[in-house]
C-alpha cells in the first residue's frame, strides 16, 4: 500500500510539472510582492499563457506615465525656457564692437540683430550718425557692408535684370534714404546743391566708393572720398568724358555751362559742344566750348567749377594748338595808316 501511495503521489507531481511546463507566470504589477504569482508563498496563485497583447503593454505604459508624473511633480524642477532676446542696447554695443574691430568709422545710433549665417555668425544692421549704415557679420575677422553700396549694386543689377537676386539688403528706414547722408557729403565737398536723389554707383581705380547725387533743378555730381577729402566731378564734365549721370537731365547738364561761364566775356555763349583740353601751369582745367552763334572760347576753370579766365578762339591760336571745335576766322590785322 505504501508503494502504491508513493506511485500515486509521483503521478500527481508529474502531472503538476507537466501543467507548469505548458503555462507561464504573469509578470508582477508594479508594487506587487517580490515572489512571482503561482509560487508557494503566493496565497492566490495565478497562471496565464504568454500573451503580448494589450494587458501587459497597458501595464508598462501606465508605469511609464506614473514615473513621468512623479518627475513633473519633483520639487524645485522647472521647465527649460528659451533664452531671452537681446535688448536694443545689447544689439547696439555688439554692432559697434564689430564695426570698430573692422576699422569702420561709425558711431552706431541704432542696431538690430538680423539673424545668423550658415556658419552661425550673428549679423547686425547698424545705423551710423552722419554716415551710411552697415551690415556687420560676426565672423573672424568681422565682415562689413556699406548699405548705400549694397543698394547701388542692387539698383544696377535690377536695371539689367528686374528679377535679379540682389542678396541681403539693409532694411531699417533711415538706411533706405540716401539723401540726408549725401547732403552732408555734398556740403563737405563745397557743392551748392539741394540733393534730391543719390546712390553709390561703383568704385574708383583707387578703390574708393563713388556716389552720384542729383540736385534739385540743376546739374548733379559724382563724389569720391579720397585721402585728401572729397573730390567732386560735375555731370557736365562727365558728359565730355562720355559718362552718364542717372539723376541729371540733358537740359540740366547743358544749362550748367551758364553758371560756369557767368561773369566772363563768354557769359552769353549758348554752349553746343565742349571738350577738355588739359591743365595749365596754375592747375586750372582748360576747356574749349563752341557757342551756338558759331564762335568759341577757351575757358580756364577752377576748383569751384567757374571760369577764371576766357579766351576767344580767334585770339587763342597759341593755346594748346588752338580751337578745334570752332572754325573761327583769324583775328583781323590792324589797318595801315
Amino acid at each position: 500500500m505504501l508503494v502504491a501511495l508513493g506511485g500515486a503521489c509521483a503521478l500527481v507531481l508529474a502531472s503538476a510539472a507537466g501543467a507548469a511546463a505548458q503555462t507561464q507566470t504573469a509578470p508582477p504589477f508594479e508594487g506587487a510582492p517580490a515572489s512571482p504569482p503561482g509560487s508557494l508563498t503566493d496565497a492566490n496563485p495565478t497562471t496565464v499563457t504568454r500573451d503580448n497583447s494589450s494587458g501587459s503593454r497597458l501595464n508598462r505604459r501606465t508605469a511609464e506615465e506614473r514615473r513621468a508624473e512623479r518627475l513633473r511633480r519633483r520639487p524645485g524642477q522647472e521647465e527649460e525656457k528659451p533664452p531671452a532676446a537681446p535688448t536694443p542696447e545689447e544689439n547696439k554695443l555688439a554692432a559697434q564692437a564689430l564695426l570698430s574691430a573692422a576699422g569702420v568709422s561709425c558711431q552706431v545710433t541704432e542696431a538690430t540683430l538680423l539673424g545668423v549665417t550658415a556658419e552661425q555668425h550673428s549679423t547686425y544692421e547698424a545705423v551710423c550718425a552722419g554716415a551710411p549704415g552697415f551690415l556687420a557679420v560676426g565672423s573672424t575677422p568681422p565682415q562689413t557692408f556699406n548699405c548705400l553700396e549694397l543698394a547701388g549694386q542692387a539698383e544696377t543689377s535690377r536695371l539689367r535684370d528686374p528679377a535679379a537676386d540682389v542678396g541681403q539688403q539693409c532694411t531699417l528706414p533711415i538706411n533706405l534714404d540716401p539723401v540726408p547722408v549725401l547732403s552732408t557729403y555734398a556740403r563737405a565737398a563745397g557743392i551748392p546743391c539741394t540733393v534730391d536723389r543719390g546712390s553709390a554707383i561703383g568704385k574708383s581705380t583707387a578703390g574708393n566708393i563713388i556716389y552720384e547725387i542729383g540736385c534739385a533743378d540743376s546739374d548733379g555730381y559724382w563724389l569720391e572720398q579720397t585721402a585728401d577729402g572729397w573730390s567732386p566731378t560735375p555731370c557736365w564734365d562727365l558728359a565730355i568724358q562720355q559718362e552718364t549721370c542717372r539723376y541729371s537731365t540733358a537740359a540740366e547738364t547743358k544749362g550748367a555751362w551758364s553758371t560756369v561761364l557767368a561773369g566772363t566775356d563768354a557769359a552769353a555763349c549758348d554752349v553746343q559742344q565742349a571738350r577738355r583740353v588739359g591743365r595749365d601751369a596754375q592747375g586750372l582745367t582748360v576747356y574749349e566750348v563752341k557757342c551756338g552763334a558759331g564762335d568759341g572760347y577757351f575757358a580756364r576753370v577752377g576748383t569751384t567749377f567757374t571760369a577764371q579766365r576766357v579766351h576767344p578762339c580767334a585770339e587763342a591760336a597759341t593755346i594748346a594748338g588752338g580751337c578745334t571745335l570752332t572754325a573761327a576766322a583769324p583775328a583781323t590785322a590792324p589797318a595801315e595808316n
